[in-house]
Formats: structure tokens, sequence, C-alpha cells
């Protein structure tokens, strides 16, 4: 039996209400294959009622753009860019520039409208290295972001900029036996 908790209600920024504030976290690895995790704490948060939003930057090829989201748990919705491919080159048509600048879009207004409380940005240094997305926006929206909201960002090398603002930084290695 999973338990079930009420969402609760947009924070109001009151001096009698005391506000948990979010936290910033980044996982980052030199490898590829470190979502899963993120993806079970998504999940696991999700089943116990809070809302999460899940953004994959660069994932493409199953028509899931900001109008088509993948709903899991009731309380976890799931986009990426509404592309027939991956992203991995920084080369994109106009057509898909649109979709990824669209995607940063319906993100910034998700994140500042405070519906969600946990907000993972998949392969967003990815991104940031490709220049699809400003470096400076990310910023700006992890500061004006509502407080009650935690952020995880993942991708290889982060950009320092983001690990100064981060509250926790895991980073992840294989270890070679010899």
């Amino acid at each position: 039996m999973v338990a079930q908790l009420d969402t609760p209600p947009k924070a109001v920024d009151s001096p009698s209400r005391h506000i948990i504030e979010g936290l910033v976290k980044i996982f980052t690895a030199p490898h590829r294959s470190f979502f899963t995790s993120v993806m079970a704490q998504a999940l696991r948060e999700a089943g116990q009622g809070t809302r999460v939003l899940v953004v994959q930057f660069l994932k493409g090829g199953i028509n899931m753009g900001h109008h088509h989201p993948m709903h899991l748990c009731q309380n976890l919705d799931w986009y990426r860019c509404n592309l027939p491919r991956c992203i991995d080159t920084p080369e994109l048509e106009t057509d898909e520039m649109q979709a990824m600048e669209d995607l940063w879009q319906h993100t910034k207004t998700a994140i500042a409208d405070g519906d969600y409380s946990l907000v993972i940005l998949d392969e967003l240094s990815l991104a940031l290295h490709l220049n699809l997305i400003p470096e400076s926006e990310v910023l700006g929206l992890i500061e004006q972001r509502p407080r009650h909201i935690d952020m995880i960002l993942t991708g290889p090398n982060m950009p320092s900029s983001l690990m100064d603002v981060a509250d926790q930084i895991t980073e992840m290695r294989r270890n070679v036996c010899p």
C-alpha cells in the first residue's frame, strides 16, 4: 500500500507561515547512466503526492514536446523536446531550434507558476555546452524560482557558475577494479 499525501497549496509569502526553502542539487558524472537514480527519486516523491516536473532537453523521438507530456503517478509531468531525434550537435535546423526554445520557455513558465515541488532539468549541462540554452537564463531561473522548489540539474561537466549556487553536488564515478 502506498501512502498518498495531499499536495500543499502554492507557498504564500507571509510572516506567519514558515516555508521550507528548496534546494538546488547537481548530479554529474563523466559518463551517462545516472538518470535512473534521479528518476527513481522523482517517482518516489510523485508516488507520495509531491508534484514533480522532469524536463529532458536533448531527448526527442517520441512526439513528447511541451504540448504532449507523459504523466506518471498522477503527480509527475515529463517533457522532452518535440523533435524526431535526439540532439547531439549545436547545429540545429530552424524548426529544431524552435522546439528547443519552446521547451525552455515552457520550463521557465512552469517553474515560475510554482505548482511543482521538485523540478529535474536533465542533460542541462549538455544543452548549455551546446549553446542551446543561455547559462545566464538558467542562473536567473534558479535565483527567481519560488522558494519551495527543489531543483535537480544533471549532466556531465556542469559549469562552475551552477556548481557555485548548488546546495548539494553529487559526482558519480565508476570504480575500475584492478
